[in-house]
């Protein structure tokens, strides 16, 4: 236990000694000489109309000029970083019309999609990996559709589900179903046909009805391999919402990412890029304690 607890602090270390190089070279590398103290450039009545319309203040933009700030003075400097995240923690839920959301807001409106598209596609993945890991019969009658299906990208359906479904929401819903499902579907299939024959053996020699063989034998003993696919499905699920929202826009953190962009905000674009994956790390963390709760010792 202590030699565990000693190596978690060495690399915790480790990695704080790791993030303070590459903030040493961030700051160097964006270290300028202080220019003469200039007062905020006047907008020109295009450039207020633009900002008016994007649902901005068209206040703010002329000071993000002035400071540097909307990227036109290079790669931001870790102090423009850090008024974005203050900017952007400050007030995460704000609805000031399309195109103009808090960044919380927008990670919700993500989170949603990816939510609901993820449970979907468990809801037809695992079922169907239970049928095709006990049956050899349907594997291999199902394989050659899994083997075309899977390595298609998914942001390849999206014009199909954009044609089909005609609503931009719905049809991002839909491509994290359809990427979340196989990984889910073939380890399930996996962890079924796994299963110890003697376990099934003892179930079937005590006479243990399907049902129950199901969720007291299989279920308990493929779990770990379950729980993998739905680990890698979540991971493949946040990081395609993030392209499919930049293709569809309208709201979600991929969208907020590529309007910032178009705004040459760039320090909203890397504070919004961190935030997608501390996010995604914590959903894999969530996961990682859920696979260890079902691994068992043998």
């Amino acid at each position: 236990m202590a030699t565990a607890t000693q190596d978690r602090l060495k690399s915790g270390v480790l990695s704080l000694l790791i993030l303070g190089l590459i903030l040493g070279i961030w700051y160097l590398a964006t270290l300028q000489p202080a220019p003469a103290a200039a007062a905020a450039p006047a907008l020109t009545p295009e450039q207020v109309e633009y900002a008016r319309l994007m649902g901005k203040d068209p206040a703010s933009l002329a000071a993000n000029a002035a400071t540097g700030s909307s990227g036109k003075s290079g790669f931001p400097t870790l102090g423009q970083m850090g008024q974005a995240a203050v900017r952007n923690l400050a007030r995460p839920f704000y609805d000031n019309g399309p195109n103009d959301k808090g960044l919380g807001l927008q990670l919700m409106y993500s989170l949603g999609r990816v939510g609901l598209g993820y449970l979907l596609a468990a809801l037809v993945a695992i079922p169907l990996g239970f049928v095709i890991g006990m049956s050899p019969l349907v594997y291999r009658a199902l394989d050659p559709f899994i083997q075309v299906l899977k390595p298609i990208s998914p942001l390849a359906w999206m014009p199909l589900a954009l044609y089909t479904i005609k609503d931009s929401a719905i049809s991002g819903i839909f491509v994290i179903f359809i990427c979340s499902i196989w990984p889910m579907l073939i380890n399930t299939a996996f962890g079924v046909a796994g299963v110890r024959r003697e376990w099934l053996n003892v179930a079937r020699t005590l006479e243990v009805k399907p049902l129950r063989k199901a969720f007291e034998v299989i279920l308990p003993a493929a779990a770990p391999t379950i729980l993998t696919g739905m680990r890698i499905s979540m991971g493949i699920a946040w990081l395609v919402i993030v392209a499919a929202e930049m293709l569809v826009g309208g709201t979600g953190i991929g969208y907020f990412v590529w309007n910032e962009w178009n705004n040459l905000s760039l320090p909203n674009v890397i504070f919004a890029v961190l935030v997608i994956g501390v996010v995604g790390m914590l959903l894999d963390l969530m996961f990682a304690r859920l696979q260890k709760a079902v691994t068992y010792a043998d």
